[in-house]
């Protein structure tokens, strides 16, 4: 009651106060009832599981990356956890070999994290959607192909390219547009080109493969060479008649380093 008295006194002071306190105290016991959901989401069977438990998720958090790489990769056998709990850390991780230990686990736990991890997917940070389709990537199953799909529309180019990687080394056709978007913008353009040469083990995809590779090819000029060349490059890895009759017409290419890489790869494509 003294602050009444008090001349200078500002109720909106003592309100702001006790909206900080309050937003205090509600984020606590928030994150405390999380981790009891997670405890009890771990169907303990007795106190020692509990500990366990406990245990395992001070370690997730713990600031060395040793122990926290260690959880990761006892969760799955020795002390099961929550997918919210390694989904959680696995978006939170900068430490690449415990980043990968998480995945592992991810992985090893089916893809029921896929609904969890693509999430992560429309976070306002970079780098968190970054490690979600890379999490995404490595999970097994039909859930995580469907998540990959949609990321395939997403407005980061890092998460539709990651996506489109995965697709392809999973024989999804629906990733040929963004891997050939790879090559032409050059990021990541050699693994953009293994993945095409997965999916141009179909034959008729092969040839999709190829007519959309030459429609690029027609579509930049000389003045854009390195694309060009990469798109020639790439040509190499799809087998059939329709990419070697586009490398034979490029080895007559009017710019010489495209002219001379084509002559080179049907050189190659001959000698197998």
């Amino acid at each position: 009651m003294r602050a009444l008295d008090d001349p200078g006194f500002k109720p909106s002071k003592l309100v702001g106060d006790l909206i900080r306190q309050t937003h205090a105290r509600i984020t606590a016991e928030t994150e405390l009832l999380t981790r009891l959901r997670r405890i009890d989401a771990a169907d303990p069977a007795d106190w020692e599981d509990i500990l366990q438990v406990v245990g395992l998720f001070q370690a997730l958090g713990s600031k060395s990356a040793h122990a926290r790489q260690r959880a990761a990769l006892s969760s799955v056998d020795e002390v099961p956890v929550p997918l919210e709990a390694l989904v959680e850390a696995a978006l939170s991780e900068t430490e690449p070999n415990v980043a990968g230990a998480l995945r592992w686990a991810l992985a090893r736990s089916g893809d029921g994290g896929a609904v969890l991890l693509a999430e992560g997917l429309g976070s306002p940070v970079a780098a968190v959607r970054e490690r979600a389709v890379q999490s995404l990537a490595e999970l097994p199953g039909g859930e995580a192909t469907a998540q990959l799909r949609d990321a395939l529309v997403n407005p980061d180019p890092v998460v539709r390219g990651y996506a489109a990687l995965a697709l392809g080394t999973r024989g999804v056709a629906d990733a040929l547009p963004t891997l050939i978007d790879m090559i032409v913008e050059g990021w990541n353009d050699t693994d953009a080109a293994d993945a095409l040469s997965v999916l141009a083990r179909d034959t008729a995809t092969a040839d999709q493969i190829a007519t959309e590779l030459v429609d690029r090819l027609a579509a930049h000029g000389t003045a854009e060479a390195p694309a060009r060349g990469r798109l020639t490059q790439a040509l190499a890895a799809v087998p059939g008649p329709t990419a070697s009759r586009a490398l034979l017409e490029l080895s007559h290419d009017e710019d010489r380093a495209i002219a001379l890489t084509a002559a080179y790869l049907l050189q190659l494509g001959d000698a197998r």
